[in-house]
């Protein structure tokens, strides 16, 4: 049976903070996977990118999210999971997968760090054309979609917590 819950979805669509919300409510633990990365390289998202690039920081991703052996957690994955088939196969064999969608322009008014958050992008995508893409990737392995444009953090924790309790 599947205990735990992952979230995907973009930066700013507030994976992190519902996470928290959601994990609390239910009484389980929580992990923010790039809140993982940055505690095992010592390096901020960003720091990792300017040493290297955007696919050195999905390769550690992918590590850090293949090691996950955990149950009754809620994981706030990075935006970037999506783009390795390795590591949502292996979070689809532990958890329920819930995108978080939220519109483009909803996001664009949160995030103002967009160059410098940590985004795992090409150096020359726009934030637009990184959505046009993933958006495709989170609807491909999501389980659950949960609209985040018309509901609050609490409203959207309980939503998700919903939606998965009528799958267990």
């Amino acid at each position: 049976m599947k205990s735990n819950i992952t979230l995907i979805g973009m930066p700013g669509a507030g994976k992190s903070t519902i996470g928290i919300i959601l994990a609390k409510n239910l009484g389980m633990g929580f992990i923010d996977t790039d809140v993982l990365i940055q505690i095992n390289q010592q390096k901020t998202l960003q720091q990792i990118i300017d040493e290297s690039d955007h696919l050195q920081l999905r390769a550690i991703e992918e590590q850090e999210i293949l090691k996950l052996n955990v149950s009754n957690h809620v994981i706030a994955t990075g935006g970037s999971v999506v783009y390795s088939d390795r590591a949502m196969a292996h979070l689809q064999s532990i958890s329920h997968i819930v995108f978080l969608d939220v519109a483009f322009d909803e996001l664009e008014r949160r995030i103002h760090n967009f160059e410098s958050r940590g985004i795992a992008k090409r150096e020359d995508q726009t934030f637009q054309e990184l959505f046009d893409e993933r958006r495709i990737l989170y609807r491909k392995y999501a389980e659950i979609t949960v609209d985040g444009n018309e509901r609050d953090q609490e409203e959207m924790a309980i939503a998700v917590a919903n939606e998965v309790a009528k799958r267990r």
